[in-house]
């Protein structure tokens, strides 16, 4: 039997959908208030486009008529949200996986996805060292011919258009990938799982993956309260947006 990485999970399936500003808000609030590893799966109320913590608004600027705009906690670079699988994962700093290295964690959740995804007959694998930088040969090649270089230049930040180690690829797509944060509270884990079947149980299959034992919650007003005024103070706000 593979090792699971936590021996027991919180699993919050928040069927509300939120603004941009307000999911944000409520991963923050949720690493603040996590008793023990939780997973939280969300959706969006409209078409958003969240942004790495260490991104440029610049580069972003022109979706802001057709789509919600956040900069994110984490790092990272363009994800464009609409009909993906939006998740995250609280690691609490007393938790003796916070003490594991950021890739490590990293790679442990894409396996997990992996996993839920073979169960469903989907043959995804993790993204290689070696077969990235192969990906990156064929592109520069593609590239080299100016039928392509609309194609490069259109992609250029995006995350889902440039996979990174262990990422979770599909017939050599890009599917999932995630950013991280590390706080004193514990470990923020942000993902999306896109561009693929995502199956009516593919939430349970992740959580069984993740966890040897779950148990469903709902997130209380403690949470929604405080993540409210995270979303007023934070995410909401120009400052926060436009601060790169």
């Amino acid at each position: 039997m593979t090792e699971k990485l936590f021996p027991a999970l919180d699993v919050y399936h928040d069927t509300m959908p939120h603004s941009a500003a307000m999911n944000m808000a409520i991963d923050e609030a949720l690493l603040e208030c996590a008793k023990i590893p939780s997973i939280r799966f969300y959706r969006w109320d409209h078409a958003a486009l969240s942004f790495g913590y260490f991104g440029r608004f610049a580069e972003v600027a022109n979706y802001a008529a057709r789509r919600d705009l956040v900069r994110r906690w984490t790092g990272g670079g363009i994800v464009l949200h609409e009909d993906d699988l939006t998740y995250s994962i609280v690691i609490t700093a007393n938790h003796p996986v916070f003490a594991k290295s950021s890739m490590s964690i990293y790679a442990a959740v894409h396996k997990a996805i992996r996993d839920a995804l073979a169960a469903n007959g989907q043959r995804a694998e993790l993204a290689t060292v070696a077969a990235l930088y192969e990906r990156q040969n064929e592109i520069d090649s593609a590239v080299a011919d100016r039928r392509y270089s609309t194609l490069r230049e259109g992609n250029t930040g995006a995350c889902f258009s440039n996979p990174v180690r262990a990422d979770v690829m599909l017939s050599g797509r890009k599917i999932a990938g995630g950013a991280q944060r590390r706080t004193r509270a514990g470990l923020l884990h942000q993902g999306s799982i896109q561009h693929v079947d995502l199956g009516n149980d593919l939430t349970e299959r992740f959580a069984k993956e993740l966890a040897r034992q779950w148990i469903e919650r709902k997130l209380d007003e403690t949470i929604l309260n405080r993540a409210f005024e995270i979303a007023v103070q934070k995410y909401e706000t120009a400052a926060w947006l436009r601060r790169r």
